[in-house]
């Protein structure tokens, strides 16, 4: 089967300049591109030829960097990101709780409640959930997923009481002048929740279909599970044999939380680093710190107003040294969690080290991944390049939460988050990602965020570090292809490539650089099969 794309603008991530008139897909791969009257000489009889009406035909995007698994546990959650206060949080769950007759259920969830929006600028308690119920377990997810907050009765259920310590890379908060816990979890102190989560009934077939769908109307093909488990390998891989993977998905089992990371790795051999039914694990997963938004990322310099206070790491160098170690051995890829420049200085220390011990002759050509790297420094970023490290960058915070980083960290730290220009001048294969469920796979709002640098406040942060829409597109494209060595096959529009496309509105090429978050994705096709389709709009 054929189809030839014409009648619109074609943007190929091959070349700037390149503008052809249009691209035929054969069998699922791309089998020609050029001139109109070329591509037709080149096409069957019955091909079938489809007309742009002027929209714009481009690689879809791949996602470098979020959570599949994750996003459809938050599918049986309440939603509190509208939140404004505590009285919101109350109101929202009680309503869930009763739109969803939980009213004698074992379980109340909520996510994406952000406390540096709340109107009382502080996280809320156990005195706050409990209004909700105290006879049932409820907890609520920060946005940034990093901490959790737990009514009386989860506490009890976790297990958590005025006895607990705190563990490593965590802090369970407590009432003042007490051990008693006052409910928020910070960190690793929030783990047990997981466990907890567990006694929430999943429907995890529909969920995930619903949740690879999020992606796939924003125009994503490819979509990470990042720190899988292995009960979610195990559903994927189910769903994957069963055909009812739309889009390919990579998964990255996570060290230190106790999800099974051995069991995935093992009981999976086949598709470590190769798709099998659109499923495969690419390598692992790691976290160094937390959030800067949440002021536990780890810096090397204190937060302001804050004493001494830089924040903290999740593991020992020692640890961190030996998850890098068993990667270099088995030959696969590491993407490792570093929102503050101290995490981000352990995870060059540690790979530097490993780097040098390891015996692999392929051992640089593995393709290291920095997540996140908020505050990732100039002299930090020369060391990546020599390493042949992936800068994933989270560009969408500049818009999210530059007001909170301007605030936590001054004119001069706040104003250099997301440093992309700098990646960009040292010829590093950056790519962007939007953490989801963090916020939405909106790849469009990532490609406005990095060219533009507004805050929700409006203020324009660290102009200097702007890029243009070409290299943001790069990002999402080719640039994220390369890190799952998949650039030969994904992230532009060139003859003997995987048919991976989109239909947008508008040329991002060409509207206004304010404009581009509001470019809409008419089409995704998966190996030259169309798997979303936009409703007309009518009236």
């Amino acid at each position: 089967m054929e189809q030839l794309y014409y009648n619109g603008d074609i943007i190929t991530m091959e070349n700037r300049d390149d503008a052809p008139e249009a691209v035929l897909v054969r069998n699922g791969v791309i089998a020609a591109v050029g001139s109109l009257s070329d591509v037709e000489a080149s096409a069957a009889a019955d091909c079938q030829r489809i007309n742009l009406h002027g929209n714009t035909l481009m690689p879809s995007f791949l996602d470098a960097h979020g959570h599949l698994s994750m996003t459809a546990q938050y599918v049986v959650m309440a939603d509190l990101s509208s939140a404004g206060s505590f009285a919101d949080i109350v109101q929202l769950l009680k309503d869930f709780r009763q739109k969803n007759d939980l009213t004698h259920g074992e379980y109340i969830f909520g996510y994406s409640y952000d406390h540096n929006f709340l109107k009382e600028q502080t996280w809320p308690t156990r005195d706050v959930l409990d209004q909700v119920s105290t006879e049932v377990p409820v907890v609520i997810w920060h946005t940034s997923v990093h901490m959790a907050v737990a009514n009386s009765k989860a506490l009890e259920l976790m297990g958590i009481d005025e006895n607990t310590p705190d563990p490593e890379g965590g802090v369970i908060f407590r009432y003042e002048g007490t051990n008693v816990p006052n409910g928020y979890l910070e960190e690793s102190a929030s783990s047990p929740v997981r466990t907890l989560q567990a006694s929430i009934p999943m429907n995890y077939e529909k969920q995930i279909v619903e949740a690879q769908m999020k992606y796939i109307r924003n125009g994503i093909t490819t979509i990470q599970d990042g720190a899988a488990d292995y009960a979610t390998v195990a559903m994927c891989r189910q769903m994957a044999a069963e055909g009812r993977l739309l889009a390919d998905v990579v998964a990255y089992p996570c060290y230190g939380l106790g999800l099974g990371i051995g069991d995935s790795m093992e009981k999976n051999k086949d598709c470590i680093q190769k798709y099998v039914n659109r499923y495969k694990i690419g390598g692992y997963k790691a976290l160094l710190d937390g959030s800067p938004q949440g002021k536990s990322a780890w810096m090397t310099k204190p937060y302001e107003n804050s004493g001494d206070y830089c924040g903290y790491p999740w593991v020992t160098d020692e640890t961190i040294e030996g998850y890098i170690k068993q990667a270099l051995d088995e030959n696969l890829q590491i993407l490792v969690h570093c929102n503050g420049d101290a995490a981000s200085d352990q995870y060059l220390n540690t790979y530097e080290k490993a780097l040098a011990k390891s015996d692999n002759p392929n051992k640089a050509n593995l393709r290291p991944v920095m997540v996140h790297c908020q505050t990732v420094r100039e002299d930090q970023l020369d060391r990546m390049q020599k390493l042949n490290m992936i800068p994933s960058i989270f560009v969408a915070h500049v818009n999210y939460w530059g007001d909170v980083h301007l605030k936590n960290f001054g004119q001069e730290r706040g104003n250099r988050v997301s440093p992309v220009k700098s990646a960009l001048d040292r010829g590093l294969v950056y790519n962007f990602h939007t953490d989801t469920p963090v916020v939405a796979p909106d790849m469009f709002h990532s490609i406005w965020a990095a060219v533009n640098r507004v805050t929700r406040n409006g203020v324009v942060s660290g102009p200097e570090f702007r890029i243009d829409v070409y290299d943001a597109l790069k990002a999402l494209t080719i640039n994220a292809a390369y890190e799952y060595f998949e650039e030969d096959s994904k992230g532009s529009i060139r003859k003997g490539k995987r048919a991976d496309l989109i239909i947008v509105d508008q040329n991002p090429l060409k509207v206004d650089s304010m404009e581009l978050k509001n470019i809409q994705v008419l089409e995704t096709i998966k190996d030259g099969v169309t798997i979303y389709k936009k409703e007309p709009h009518i009236g």
